[in-house]
């Protein structure tokens, strides 16, 4: 029995020791997204300005205020790129690997940090996209947030994203309706500072 119970206890620390060693698998990936994704991320600590190219819904909301993407922080699987509309520093997107594709979410916060009510929407590639392009339709949570929130024409959305050597878009679309910003990736410009709730 004496015999047993050791054998067992060095069974246990081996099978420890061995967790302790093996390392997390990498993401399963492709080279579109893993091509899109460096595309951005070699921009890291860069601001540039942005100007709307294109809003089929004539807001006011952003006219005359000052628009930058500052891509402040990269890691191996995720990138938080800020949108700073004039002094409202309320939008962060968040694209990160899963390991089925590339996710885009839109974290919204109030001015104390707090998370605004709609928020992390957003959606996932639903293929390969290319490695300037990739588009997000949106998740089944983003569509259970907009009817909830009572913008149910939001359900259609497509978040599309596009990077060249020179310019860099953010562009939404569902039937009806377009919005798109465009930021000049030639001329780098001052940081703003870390937006609401970072």
């Amino acid at each position: 029995m004496k015999k047993t119970l050791v054998a067992l206890a060095l069974c246990v620390a081996s099978t420890a020791s061995f967790a302790n060693t093996v390392q997390p698998a990498p993401l399963v990936s492709i080279p579109t997204h893993d091509n899109f994704f460096s595309a951005i991320a070699k921009h890291c600590d860069k601001s540039f300005a942005g100007k709307v190219v294109k809003d089929t819904s004539h807001s006011e909301y952003f006219k005359n205020k000052s628009l930058i993407m500052h891509v402040r922080k990269c890691t191996e699987n995720e990138l938080q790129v800020p949108f700073h509309v004039g002094k409202n520093a309320s939008r962060t997107w968040i694209i990160t690997k899963t390991g089925s594709g590339l996710s885009l979410k839109h974290d919204h916060r109030h001015e104390d940090g707090s998370h605004d009510t709609q928020t992390m929407y957003g959606g996932h590639t639903a293929d390969a996209g290319w490695d300037s392009v990739q588009s997000f339709p949106a998740d089944q949570y983003s569509k259970e947030l907009f009817v909830k929130q009572g913008i149910p024409q939001s359900v259609d959305n497509t978040w599309q994203m596009f990077i060249y050597p020179d310019t860099f878009s953010y562009r939404l679309v569902r039937q009806g309706f377009e919005f798109r910003v465009d930021f000049d990736l030639t001329k780098p410009i001052e940081s703003p500072k870390a937006p609401w709730g970072y």
